[in-house]
Order: structure tokens, then sequence, then C-alpha cells
């Protein structure tokens, strides 16, 4: 179950002892020179900071074919789920696969040197576990992205992606973003390519919307803290998964005078497959297999291996809210409800609250709830990043069904006068299959994108010189 060749040597710091990707603070947002960035990120969440370290450890590695890159971020620092860091949830994902492991094992942005640099690499080890908490997963990434601070607009949101054009060709992309806290503060960064990065965005069933009482899990941590007038003394958790379950119980922990309702489809909670051989699904090579299968083995193993992550939870934490809920039932005093075979058929604001109306999928019969919450635990979906590239979208070719056409490097086939590379972290598991918006194969994804990056240049600066001495030749 997933969730959720390079140098050894420490990075070369600018002046601000921070990492600095070029090897220096850029108070511009352009390259030197004025020249076009070769990479503006969009996010930077764990993708696009895992494409930071690869293009900062080729830099060093090769600093003659230095890589210019920026990102922008909406949020004010980094975070990652900040809203689901419950006290003791662990990974579901080994600290082998880190931002950088499964790429180069022995750099310095590894989760060992984290720990070694916190001082706990032995008390880690003495665990005997491969599974962090979240919390200190987190702190590690904040930990691998303080390197980067230099490098990031943090508080800005892109609105917009506007292909700059040469004659007939698209050469280079102005990425436009906007102050969070003041719109009418406008930047642009000129760039080669784009990453976008900007994760997920919560699904919630049809007519749903959240508000004061309706949550996403997302926010759970944010939101559940301003109940303290529970008039209801009920709440509601909509869905199956891990994130269902995780929020069930700690409801239940954090307010033991309230009932808490666990509403699904299913006649129980299913366990993970965290088999070895179906974690092999979460395997680079994987990766390779899927891309080059035919849409309709795609669509078998897709469908063979969506209980190794998709609406499945960790065998112990099923263990553990059965065993509170029978013991619940010896005691009389059950506040643990499993409404299993139960469907939302809507959600209704009322005073303090919110009325959830539920219908059984096997008699049919339906019946109201009130509650001070209803948490919907009901997943995420991808972001069409169409939506931010504006005239550029036109150029992105997409299938049969309409869907983006992605190259093996995670870049978007375009139109043939569109130099300008548009590389996905997310969103492709039509194409790379599970681990599109997975953590499990970040490091060796982001070393793919960097490696493409300069074969692209390469190639570019090629056609450059052979576009002059035709040019030579006919003058």
């Amino acid at each position: 179950m997933d969730e959720w060749s390079c140098s050894p040597r420490p990075p070369s710091l600018g002046s601000n002892g921070r990492t600095s990707m070029s090897g220096r603070r850029e108070d511009s947002g352009q390259a030197e020179g004025g020249a076009a960035q070769d990479l503006v990120g969009i996010g930077f969440g764990p993708s696009n900071l895992a494409l930071a370290i690869a293009v900062a450890d080729h830099n060093r590695r090769d600093p003659e074919r230095v890589l210019r890159a920026r990102f922008v971020e909406q949020q004010e620092r980094f975070g990652w789920h900040r809203g689901m860091l419950l006290e003791g949830a662990t990974m579901q994902v080994s600290f082998l696969k880190d931002l950088v492991s499964m790429r180069d094992p022995s750099s310095r942005f590894s989760f060992l040197m984290y720990l070694q640099e916190r001082g706990r690499l032995a008390d880690f080890i003495n665990q005997k576990t491969f599974f962090p908490t979240r919390i200190e997963f987190h702190d590690y990434f904040e930990w691998c992205a303080a390197e980067f601070s230099g490098d990031v607009d943090y508080g800005r949101r892109v609105v917009e992606v506007r292909p700059v054009r040469n004659a007939d060709r698209v050469e280079t992309v102005e990425v436009v973003s906007e102050s969070v806290s003041d719109p009418a503060d406008r930047q642009v960064l000129r760039a080669l390519n784009v990453s976008v990065g900007t994760g997920l965005t919560p699904r919630l069933p049809d007519g749903v919307t959240q508000g004061e009482h309706v949550w996403h899990t997302r926010d759970l941590l944010f939101r559940a803290p301003e109940v303290t007038n529970r008039r209801y003394r009920r709440f509601v958790v909509v869905g199956a998964g891990q994130s269902a379950a995780e929020a069930v119980d700690y409801l239940h922990r954090t307010f033991p005078d309230a009932e808490v309702n666990a509403v699904f489809t299913r006649y129980g909670y299913s366990p993970a497959d965290d088999s070895p051989f179906a974690n092999r699904i979460f395997d680079p090579s994987a990766v390779d297999d899927f891309f080059t299968a035919p849409e309709n083995v795609k669509q078998d193993l897709y469908g063979y291996h969506r209980n190794t992550n998709y609406s499945v939870v960790d065998g112990e934490l099923i263990e553990q809210l059965y065993r509170t809920h029978y013991q619940e039932k010896v005691s009389g005093r059950e506040r643990l409800k499993i409404l299993n075979t139960t469907d939302l058929q809507g959600v209704e604001p009322i005073p303090d609250g919110a009325r959830v109306v539920l219908r059984s999928l096997t008699t049919g019969q339906e019946k109201s709830l009130d509650c001070d919450a209803v948490v919907m635990a009901t997943g995420y979906r991808p972001v069409d990043p169409r939506g931010l590239l504006g005239e550029l979208a036109a150029d992105c070719l997409a299938d049969d069904r309409g869907r983006l056409r992605v190259d093996r490097d995670h870049r978007v086939l375009m139109a043939d006068h569109v130099d300008v590379g548009v590389y996905l972290q997310g969103g492709t598991e039509h194409t790379h299959g599970i681990t599109s918006s997975l953590l499990s194969t970040l490091a060796v994804r982001s070393g793919e994108i960097c490696d493409s990056l300069l074969l692209r240049r390469t190639a570019e600066a090629l056609r450059a010189d052979r576009d002059k001495e035709i040019d030579a030749l006919l003058g």
C-alpha cells in the first residue's frame, strides 16, 4: 500500500546558507541575463521538491550544463496533507521510498541523512520498522524543502501560462502568478519548460459542498477543534478507505462523549494488499510495463491491483476499530456505529450542524441523522492541467477519450510547432499506472524528468546550429 547516478558530495551553498539549483540566489524572476528559466515548477509539494533535488544534484555533478529552475507555490510554506498529520499515524510506504533513495541511495537528501542530522538515526533503527510516522516524514519533507527556500516563490498562485510565439513556433511560455494576499501583485516567469505538480483536489459526492459543518478529510485537523458547541454529540464519516478509517478513529478518540457513524457502501472495511508480489506494482520497472501495455491490459492491471491502494485500509487499523466496536457492544454503550451497505443520499444544513440522509442498499429504507459535522473521506481526483495552460491547451494532444497523451518521460505530447515541454507530476494513471499520484516512484521520476530536460536542450541546440548552417549556405 502506498500513500499517500548522482554525486554523494554535500551540495554547494548559496550566500543564504541554502542549496541553490544554480549555485546562487536570484532576486528577479528570470535567470541570469534575462534568459528564460530552463524549468518553472507549478506547485512545490513532494513531486516538485524531488525534482528540485534532482536538478540540484545534476548541477553539482555537471556545472558546465547547469539547469536553471524556479518554483511557484500557493501555500505560504511547504506543506503536505497537514490536515491529516494525525498523532501516531504511520506511512503506508517504506522510508526507502523517500525523495531520492530509489534514484541515489547515497544522496544527502535521504531520509537516513535526515535522521542522522536530527540525531535520531540509532533511535529510529531500534524501532525495527520501515514505516515512520506521518508527522516525522512530513518533517523530513520540510527539512529538504528548507534547502531550496531561495528557489521557491511561496504565497503565489499561478493563474495563467501564456505561450510566447517566435514566428510560427512556441519556444517559451510566460508563467503568470499572483500573490495570494494581494491579487494585484503579479509576477511573470519566462520558461522553456514547466512541471505541473499541483497535486489532487478533493472529490465530493454529487450535490455536496463543503461548509462549516461539512468537511473533507483534507481539513480534519483544522476543522475538528472548531467544534466546540456539540449540540448533537454525533459525527458522520462517509467513505471506506484509509483516510475514512483514520478519521473515524480520530473522532472517536478525540470526542469521548460523541457518537461516530462510519458510513460506506461496502459490507466492511477491506484490507490493503501489501504482499510482496502485489507491491511490485509500485516498482519503477512497473511503470515501463504499464506504459508499453495495450489499453485493455492497462485496464486489467489497474483493476487487478486497485486493492493495493484505493478504498482499502491498513489491517491493524481495521482490527483496532473492530475491537473497539465489539467492546462497546459488550459494555452496552455503543459510540462507534458501523453503517455498512449504506449510501449517502444528501446533506442539508441545520442549526449548529448538518443532517445527512442515508439509504440502506439492502432494504431501501431511508433515515436521517443530525450531526455536529459530516466528514467526507471520499478521496481525491486529478486536476486537468489544461485549465492552467490557456492557449497552449489547444496544442496538447489527446487520445480518443479526451485524455492527455503523455510520453514516457512524463511530457505531454504537443503539436509540432510547440518546443516548450510540459511535464506532469501526477494525473497520468492512464499512461504510467497506479504510482502516478503516489510517493513510490517520485525519486526515479524526478531523475527521468531531469534527464529529459537535458536531452531536449541538447537536441534544441543541435537544431539551432543546423538552422544556422542552412541559413549560411542559403545566404
